[in-house]
């Protein structure tokens, strides 16, 4: 029996792609990589699929034990950590050196194209030491809206972004969840290969704003900063400096690139159509007025 490690098993991808697996009734075993075993086993509630192992993507001395047997890891990079010489380095080489020879590899849409950004330097690094690898590159999530965002939103009524009209392509992370599950189940057919996920539609903030105001009682707004700016504020609020950077590039550059290319590659792998905004603004709208 194969065995796959999930890192980030407890967080919003993490748990999707546990959950699809065990939908898919995945005949590996699904080994969730995690910080507090204790913990993670009240969030994952299906503990009879999923065998815990302590994993910490900043405490190199887990690697070894969270690896042992392992035969397959869902890598993804934890926002807060944007150093990947200091923490993907020793755990690329510790894959190397307890026989791990496959990656799902979480990135993101463009990483490819932009070599300042963390996902662009860990694929290199995976490639470099020889790994067969599927790299996932999900556009901008949908979620975005009800968890780095949603501080704002629920304070002060607005989404504050140095985004100006800059479109983005909206996917769900559930769909993420679906399409990572079938590639870490059908590894050797779309191996060493990348993949784009996302939805079908390419949005400005404005517009989407304009849609969460069609389903809540208390209206949003959206408003435009400059990087500069952005940072003073998210600073005072004792966002680390390493996230604030990730968000301006992020938020910032798309208004210098052209509009985001839409992929069919999920509808191709699953035979469904990807979340639309208007149906997952829908089924969250609660949390926008919470």
């Amino acid at each position: 029996m194969d065995r796959i490690l999930i890192t980030g098993a407890t967080g919003n991808i993490g748990l999707e792609v546990i959950n699809y697996l065990i939908e898919l009734k995945s005949s590996s075993q699904i080994v969730a990589g995690v910080r507090n075993i204790e913990k993670a086993k009240r969030i994952i509630s299906d503990n009879n699929n999923v065998e815990f192992v302590e994993f910490d993507f900043e405490n190199p001395e887990t690697f070894s034990g969270a690896l042992k047997n392992v035969d397959r890891v869902f890598l993804l990079r934890p926002p807060h950590i944007s150093d990947v010489e200091r923490y993907f380095k020793p755990l690329i080489q510790s894959f190397k050196e307890n026989g791990i020879k496959e990656v799902v590899f979480l990135s993101v849409q463009g990483a490819e194209k932009s070599s300042i950004i963390p996902h662009n330097k860990i694929e290199k690094l995976i490639a470099k030491y020889e790994l067969d690898y599927i790299f996932v590159r999900p556009s901008y999530f949908m979620q975005n809206l009800t968890t780095t965002l949603i501080d704002d939103i629920k304070k002060n009524r607005t989404i504050m972004l140095p985004s100006g009209k800059a479109k983005f392509n909206w996917i769900d992370i559930k769909n993420i969840g679906e399409a990572s599950a079938i590639l870490l189940e059908r590894f050797s057919k779309f191996k060493n290969h990348s993949f784009e996920i996302t939805g079908y539609e390419n949005e400005n903030f404005y517009t989407v704003v304009n849609i969460i105001n069609q389903e809540v009682a208390n209206p949003i707004r959206f408003e435009n900063v400059n990087p500069f700016k952005f940072y003073r504020i998210k600073r005072r609020g004792d966002m680390a400096k390493g996230m604030i950077v990730v968000m301006i590039l992020l938020h910032f550059l798309p208004r210098f690139q052209n509009e985001p290319n839409i992929s069919n590659f999920y509808e191709k792998l699953t035979g469904k159509k990807p979340t639309s905004l208007k149906d997952f603004i829908k089924r969250e709208s609660r949390k926008f007025d919470e």
